[in-house]
């Protein structure tokens, strides 16, 4: 059984991270598209924080029997990973788009030089 103060530490923590992102948002420091991944992860691990019952089942059905709030953790661990995969593509894609806009800002230099 999930001891009651692992749970009581998670949903609190879980809540401040959903409050964090939503003043974020709220902010304009950080734009709603990017925000959804944060505010997934902050419900899932509020549920399973908040629903010990359903963090058990989930531990048993993974084979997870020692210490069920290692699930949490894993889930936790999973969602950060997603997160921070889907911002490399997005970094990767950015510097492609900073390459090209630096090649045509050079042709177009080139071009004023030319003329001048």
């Amino acid at each position: 059984m999930t001891p009651l103060r692992v749970s009581v530490v998670a949903t609190i923590a879980s809540v401040v991270l959903l409050l964090v992102v939503f003043e974020l948002i709220r902010s304009r420091r950080l734009r709603e598209r990017y925000a959804l991944l944060w505010l997934v992860t902050g419900l899932v691990l509020l549920v399973l924080s908040v629903w010990r019952d359903g963090l058990n089942t989930i531990a048993r059905w993974l084979g997870v029997t020692g210490y069920p709030p290692a699930v949490l953790f894993a889930v936790g661990i999973l969602f950060v990973v997603l997160v921070l995969l889907h911002y490399s593509t997005v970094i990767s894609k950015l510097a492609d788009q900073n390459t090209i806009l630096a090649q045509r800002l050079a042709i177009l230099e080139a071009k004023l030089r030319d003329r001048g």
